[in-house]
């Protein structure tokens, strides 16, 4: 467990009940707007998948999914989805869904490996979505445009909280900065990436970085990835890799940057055999998803997950996530939670 913040003198501006309220207000909301914004439909996605199927993600390749067998089907075990990646790239194909569209879905997952604190639990709630492009679209430039165009639903989001709920002023600004996590690593080579982030937000208050999970000139990477989604290695332009990033705003209550979406271009079939050999993860490419990208029966894609929870925290200004989502937290943190006004539901 990581040590809980507390901010000084927190109370939060809603009681239980005006708090449901206003976390439906704002998935509503926000959900819609995207939806029309980036051309998407919402379809119905899996809880669990089967094991040995390359679907389930890895997030950094160290995570353990929750498993369990299955009785009538021979034993075979199936895995607690961690995100929608791949099963969402699959089901444009399967859906036939053209050029310029996509969907999205509500994607409940379980990740017991997570660190709790302020803005982790064991349970995540997002909008995982992904739209079909053209080899054409494979650029920073077609990537910042989807950012940009996320970054309105949120700003206009942020206005609608602010007009049903005048004491919840804005704080977005007008534009998103993007920033290379090698720029980054340049600037601030004294730092971790987490402090890195700390800073530029201070600064910006809503960066996108691009850029994540290959090796930077440090030789680390700002954050893990596995190799078989986002595009971390395709040359783009200045010397620089990588088509996928974080979108990552200031919270001002919690004083840290805040990351509220990991999205990308996803890998063609050459950047998928390329991750794949520098993460020593060859053996993948017999899986039931990997056989399909490489017999090219997938299209290319750009995706993301968005956070729900994190979203509607950050609107409502809560102090710890568990303030609007159900979850299991340590007696230590329910404790230090009680008597620093931070009530957990």
């Amino acid at each position: 467990m990581s040590a809980l913040i507390v901010p000084p003198g927190y109370r939060s501006t809603m009681d239980v009940k005006q708090t449901e309220k206003a976390i439906k207000l704002v998935k509503d909301f926000f959900e819609t707007n995207l939806a029309a914004e980036l051309r998407l439909t919402r379809v119905t996605a899996p809880l669990f998948v089967l094991k040995g199927t390359g679907i389930n993600d890895d997030l950094n390749g160290i995570e353990a999914p929750v498993a369990f067998p299955i009785p009538d089907i021979g034993g075979r075990t199936a895995e607690v989805v961690q995100s929608l990646a791949k099963w969402k790239r699959m089901m444009l194909a399967d859906y036939g869904i053209p050029h310029g569209y996509g969907l999205y879905t509500d994607m409940n997952a379980i990740r017991p490996s997570e660190t709790l604190d302020n803005t982790h639990s064991l349970y995540v709630d997002q909008w995982d979505w992904e739209r079909v492009i053209s080899v054409e679209e494979r650029s920073v430039d077609f990537l910042k445009s989807v950012v940009r165009r996320i970054y309105a639903v949120m700003k206009r989001t942020e206005f609608h909280m602010w007009d049903h709920y005048p004491f919840l002023e804005p704080e977005l600004p007008e534009e998103i900065t993007f920033l290379h996590s090698e720029e980054l690593q340049k600037e601030y080579p004294h730092l971790s990436p987490r402090e890195r982030e700390d800073e530029v937000l201070r600064k910006y208050k809503a960066v996108f970085i691009i850029g994540i999970g290959g090796q930077l000139a440090d030789g680390k990477p700002h954050d893990g990835r596995a190799p078989d989604y986002d595009d971390w290695t395709t040359k783009t332009v200045n010397g620089y890799k990588g088509l996928n990033g974080d979108i990552i705003i200031w919270n001002s209550l919690l004083g840290r940057a805040y990351e509220i979406s990991s999205m990308g271009i996803r890998v063609d079939r050459e950047a998928l055999l390329r991750q794949l050999e520098i993460s020593g993860a060859q053996e993948r490419k017999e899986l039931l998803f990997h056989r399909r990208l490489l017999g090219g029966e997938l299209p290319l894609s750009v995706g993301g997950g968005i956070g729900q929870s994190r979203l509607c925290m950050y609107y409502l200004r809560k102090a710890h996530i568990g303030e609007i989502q159900v979850s299991i937290w340590p007696p230590e943190m329910v404790e230090q939670c009680k008597a620093s006004n931070i009530f957990l539901l």
